[in-house]
């Protein structure tokens, strides 16, 4: 019977158009390794609030944060070469392929420089404690920390290329793995803390943020010694006109991220001014366990960025139209999950987190439709930013962004902790019926004026 269902398994993996056989393999390769960092994730959290405290815990996910904001200042760099790299490989373009890659590591490298000496002139001007909702002299070296956190970000702002090259390619499993064993180093590091050092933010900034880096270093010299040696970065390959094509291409790109930056990571920002440190471990308990779904979605939307890109190279409309109906069937069953995951909810808090955090039942209403609708959301986005259609994304997410910090604070402070959460969800329903029409029109390739730019 086992081999009946493996070779049935193998046929429905086989069957279809070489890319979306591609698509597939890759999903099920991402879903056994994601899978893995997913439990990994959830074993770490309460390791990590019993290993300092959930005040510290809030801090130190508040201080990253800052990481990912820093991370958007890549200039839309990863996005844009993730479109040119792959239609250079769609063509065999393999030497224009190398320029790329090699270029952009040379542009990533002088803009994290750039924004090492910048973080140098302001981190001794800003009253940390109070962005941090804390008091000085509990945390005295917690400008230290940011400063720590930082530096470590700057070598990730470069070496996470890597991950744009494996998804490009049709691999993002590879980066998957290389994910994985980022989270597989955290969690051993953090066991030896908590037998052999006394619970310490300095400690375990030093493992969140460093080991992730450690992880993409060594796989980056994996893949580039190994099988991706054909698009290894290479002094000789640098090409500024290259560079020109990756900023115009990224600049787009860049501000839809300084938006989606307000509209994604300003949330425990809000939190901690509002409710304080300890309540950004209970919003983010409530996330975490929803983003179970988003995370599993994410895994099957990723290797379509690129084949959507090669698809629209090559004018297969059909396909891009056939694949866009098979997400949406998966969009409607991960709703159904999502709905059944909040009801599960109060069972499944106590049994993670024990009685350590307390998640109120509206937060966790109000990430289950943020969920479901931002899944909506991404379908649409992953095409169109897959095509390079993003002139009407522009305008919607900066238009958002302006409007989503003073929408969240106000709905915090009318609702609580899940109307933060509430006021993305708005956002997001507005897009998401825009991004739909517009896809309908390029599908049916009516599309014109800033619906087909």
């Amino acid at each position: 019977m086992m081999q009946a269902v493996h070779t049935n398994l193998l046929k429905l993996i086989n069957r279809g158009h070489e890319r979306s056989v591609k698509a597939k393999k890759n999903i099920i390769k991402s879903v056994l390794l994601k899978g893995g960092s997913l439990v990994l994730s959830f074993l770490l959290m309460p390791l990590t609030i019993h290993y300092v405290n959930p005040t510290q815990y809030g801090i130190w996910l508040t201080m990253s944060s800052f990481i990912v904001w820093a991370g958007f200042f890549d200039l839309g760099m990863g996005n844009g070469l993730k479109n040119k790299l792959a239609e250079a490989i769609t063509i065999g373009d393999y030497s224009t392929a190398r320029s790329y890659v090699s270029t952009a590591y040379l542009i990533l490298v002088i803009i994290a420089a750039c924004l090492f000496l910048a973080l140098c002139f302001i981190n001794p001007l800003i009253n940390w404690s109070k962005v941090f909702n804390v008091q000085a002299n509990v945390y005295p070296d917690i400008a230290q920390l940011v400063f720590l956190t930082f530096c470590f970000f700057c070598i990730q702002f470069v070496v996470q290329l890597i991950s744009t090259v494996l998804t490009a390619n049709h691999e993002p499993a590879k980066s998957a793995a290389i994910n994985l064993g980022g989270q597989v180093l955290t969690v051993l590091a953090i066991v030896i803390l908590m037998k052999f050092k006394a619970g310490s933010l300095f400690y375990l900034v030093l493992v969140m943020a460093g080991l992730p880096v450690l992880a993409l270093i060594v796989g980056s010299i994996w893949f580039y010694r190994g099988s991706y040696n054909y698009v290894a970065p290479r002094v000789s390959s640098l090409n500024f006109k290259y560079a020109k094509s990756l900023l115009f291409t990224g600049s787009a790109f860049f501000v839809i991220q300084i938006g989606a930056l307000v509209l994604y990571e300003t949330d425990n920002i809000v939190v901690t001014q509002l409710f304080g440190p300890a309540e950004v471990t209970t919003f983010n308990a409530a996330y975490k366990l929803f983003s179970v779904v988003l995370m599993f979605f994410l895994i099957v939307i990723t290797p379509f960025w690129s084949a959507f890109t090669e698809a629209y190279t090559k004018g297969d409309h059909q396909w891009i139209k056939t694949t866009l109906t098979n997400i949406k069937k998966t969009w409607l069953v991960l709703s159904l999950c999502t709905v059944l995951l909040l009801i599960a909810s109060p069972w499944l808090y106590e049994l993670w987190l024990g009685k350590s955090v307390s998640v109120p039942i509206s937060l966790s209403i109000s990430m289950c439709v943020y969920t479901i609708i931002s899944i909506w959301q991404t379908i649409h986005v992953y095409l169109l930013n897959g095509i390079g259609k993003i002139k009407l994304q522009l305008y919607l997410v900066t238009a958002s962004a302006i409007i989503n910090i003073p929408l969240a604070i106000a709905f915090g402070r009318w609702f609580g902790l899940g109307g933060v959460t509430m006021a993305n969800t708005i956002l997001f329903i507005i897009m998401s019926v825009v991004f739909y029409i517009q896809t309908g029109k390029i599908i049916n390739k009516t599309a014109k004026g800033v619906f087909n730019a």
